[in-house]
């Protein structure tokens, strides 16, 4: 059907995310990617602006006001310097590492806590505040995208919500907002994926998928 929405889900030890078809869509080798025709983008970000200013959604997501907009960008762009690749380490250092037989050294993982404490310390202090939601009182696509990095380190045992009242407020307004079929449908793949790990029901990396994995692993701090 012309138009017509298509979900395609790769398998990242399979080597999908590596393979010559997904490399046309996005050559960086990462998802998510989105195909709009002919239009190809890739970033979580940009595809979630791009969908929220071409199809019709609440004005709460993405606001027509310049200056709730720009509060929006001033989140994002505090969260790709300091959530965006330092939340998805406890992923890699408990789970993903381990797959291909590498064991970071303790000092690396205590710096990913204290690096994701200090991150925790402000995303309170200069966006939470006293408000409702990351920008304001409304849910935007900033609390979407916090969100999901924030669960990453929940769903390999670090519970990064214990001793932070105001920031488990904000989880459960925001998963109350969302519904939970959609938060179990979104998240219950790796909420599950320490048992997965457990009875090895992770399946074994392609040996293309090595190499990304190694310069994944190195830029870890």
């Amino acid at each position: 059907m012309s138009g017509a929405a298509c979900l395609t889900k790769l398998a990242f030890t399979k080597g999908q995310l590596v393979s010559k078809d997904f490399s046309q869509i996005n050559n960086l080798c990462k998802v998510p990617a989105l195909k709009d025709g002919d239009f190809i983008l890739s970033e979580s970000t940009a595809i979630l602006i791009y969908l929220s200013s071409k199809y019709p959604t609440a004005d709460h997501w993405y606001p027509s006001n310049l200056q709730a907009r720009a509060r929006i960008h001033e989140y994002l762009g505090w969260h790709a310097d300091c959530v965006r690749g330092t939340f998805g380490v406890p992923l890699w250092t408990q789970v993903l590492a381990p797959l291909i037989g590498v064991h970071l050294p303790e000092e690396k993982v205590q710096r990913n806590r204290a690096a994701m404490d200090r991150a925790l310390q402000e995303l309170e202090d200069k966006f939470l505040r006293d408000q409702a939601f990351l920008t304001g009182q409304h849910v935007t696509l900033a609390d979407l995208m916090a969100l999901e990095e924030l669960i990453q380190p929940v769903a390999v045992g670090f519970d990064l919500f214990e001793g932070r009242p105001k920031l488990t407020a904000w989880r459960e307004r925001l998963e109350a907002f969302l519904g939970m079929d959609l938060c179990q449908e979104t998240h219950g793949l790796i909420l599950n994926i320490l048992e997965q790990a457990a009875n090895k029901k992770i399946p074994d990396p392609a040996p293309e998928v090595y190499p990304y994995m190694l310069l994944r692993i190195s830029r870890i701090p």
